[in-house]
């Protein structure tokens, strides 16, 4: 399962349009005025990664879930949101009418050799930073005319537009850098059935390996709460609370059930699993299979 938008799919979705030329432009760009995307058919936003960068400035009641955590919000907003995290935003119950504003999207190569470090490092977009950040009537005129700026030069044929467009984005950081981000979190009634929703996801998504060339990422709870951006006991805590099992069940259950099928499936070396699955030596594959199966990989692969 693979619960990550990309950015065809984005188009896809808002417009079921994706640019000719997306697939070659590994910088991309684009802003878009908010009314202009809304779509009727579209349905709730997914509560999901994106493989881009989103910065939005959004005027109304609405409610936004990020990882495990919620932000109201009645008023206006200039949001961050990084591909790590998972989110999704609503309108808020007894909204009466469709929030307006901006939003603009783009890649990390879009930023990544033109600034110093990576703009993923920024505090408003590191894993656990605090994404919200309210306006007053000033501010949101003042970030409007950048939004603006944006829109104006990204249709204009100016050589140098996306240049440009970069540092209006970096104007916008840093006025979000010298502001108090909004400290107005609380948790989601369901907090733990979504954060255990996501865990589930983001192991199934590491599967069925394919190649002997690809290796798991995430092995341990501890890699999950890195990326759900929370402290790895509060993961635990909220799968035991949901499912009544721990989180070491779950990614131990399914290396087990993927180490099976590789080696019933598969004419791949031992060598070969074992690295695959992230063991780091096979001595160390051979003991957590038969720790839980009571035979030896090899012994299992002939039975």
């Amino acid at each position: 399962m693979n619960t990550t938008e990309t950015i065809a799919d984005f188009y896809q979705k808002k417009f079921s349009l994706v640019p000719s030329d997306l697939q070659e432009n590994l910088g991309h760009f684009n802003v878009f005025r908010l009314e202009d995307c809304h779509r009727e058919d579209t349905g709730q936003m997914s509560y999901s990664r994106r493989d881009f960068y989103k910065i939005s400035l959004i005027s109304g009641h609405n409610i936004y879930h990020y990882a495990d955590k919620s932000i109201e919000i009645n008023g206006t907003a200039l949001m961050f949101f990084n591909p790590l995290v998972p989110y999704t935003w609503e309108l808020a119950s007894g909204a009466r009418e469709d929030s307006v504003g901006f939003f603009c999207i783009f890649t990390a190569d879009f930023f990544n050799e033109k600034i110093r470090g990576d703009i993923g490092d920024l505090p408003m977009f590191i894993q656990g930073g605090k994404p919200a950040y309210i306006l007053n009537d000033q501010q949101t005129r003042e970030i409007s005319a950048n939004f603006i700026k944006m829109l104006e030069e990204v249709n204009s044929d100016y050589i140098y537009k996306y240049d440009l467009i970069r540092n209006y984005i970096t104007e916008i950081t840093h006025f979000a850098l010298k502001t108090q981000p909004s400290e107005t979190l609380f948790k989601h009634p369901n907090a733990n059935s979504r954060i255990t929703t996501v865990f589930t996801e983001l192991l199934a998504r590491q599967f069925p390996i394919e190649t002997t060339s690809q290796r798991l990422s995430m092995r341990s709870a501890k890699d999950y709460a890195a990326q759900l951006s929370v402290h790895v006991n509060h993961l635990n805590r909220a799968i035991k609370e949901t499912t009544g099992k721990t989180t070491t069940h779950y990614i131990t259950e399914r290396l087990l059930s993927e180490a099976k099928a590789l080696l019933k499936h598969t004419d791949w070396n031992i060598a070969e699993i074992s690295y695959c699955l992230g063991f780091e030596e096979p001595t160390h594959f051979n003991n957590f299979f038969k720790k839980l199966t009571k035979l030896t990989p090899t012994s299992f692969r002939i039975v």
